[in-house]
């Protein structure tokens, strides 16, 4: 991933005291104590970690993207997504991402190629989202699903993407992304 760097950009800030609130796997928050270049002081700025995340825009080989719906409890509703999920511990994000598309679609083979990288806030989490597009892929296998998860796999045209965006029914923003970069992208 490539940065921009200008001479006038402000300069990292310097972390006095970190300390942990809650540590677990899905939700872990950590209170920093911060000295701002400029003289600045916040003394509770809380950042939440996370392990890295992917996800992928699948295009089958008939040129149909696979897109998955299931229940999402933080805003109560069933929307369209990408298949995505966390990186395990010294996983290839790449290989998270075939790994994840395979067991929550039965999808997987074709070409794979690095998307875009995304933060779902870069003020607050400290983790990156890193965005895979897999041209070709086919039906391989049937889904692997774990206990917590009931998903449904929807093969969509391409043509009807951009009304479900615009019609609110992909509701995760790290998901509409890489979409509209597809989209845009003369893929």
């Amino acid at each position: 991933m490539q940065t921009l760097e200008f001479p006038n950009d402000p300069l990292p800030w310097q972390v006095e005291q970190s300390d942990y609130i809650h540590r677990e796997r899905w939700f872990t928050v950590r209170k920093d104590a911060i000295r701002m270049a400029g003289g600045g002081y916040i003394p509770d700025y809380y950042i939440l970690e996370y392990p890295d995340w992917i996800n992928v825009v699948a295009v089958t080989t008939a040129g149909d993207l696979v897109l998955i719906r299931q229940y999402r409890h933080g805003v109560a509703g069933v929307h369209y997504e990408l298949c995505a999920g966390c990186i395990d511990p010294g996983e290839d994000p790449l290989a998270a991402a075939q790994r994840e598309l395979l067991e929550e679609t039965g999808f997987g083979g074709g070409t794979w190629q690095p998307l875009m990288t995304l933060s779902a806030n870069p003020g607050t989490h400290a983790n990156l989202t890193y965005c895979f597009l897999a041209l070709g892929v086919e039906k391989l296998q049937e889904q692997e699903l774990e206990i917590t998860e009931e998903i449904s796999v929807h093969l969509i045209p391409r043509a009807e993407v951009l009304p479900l965006l615009d019609s609110g029914q992909v509701m995760q923003s790290l998901h509409a992304a890489p979409l509209l970069r597809y989209l845009v992208g003369g893929h």
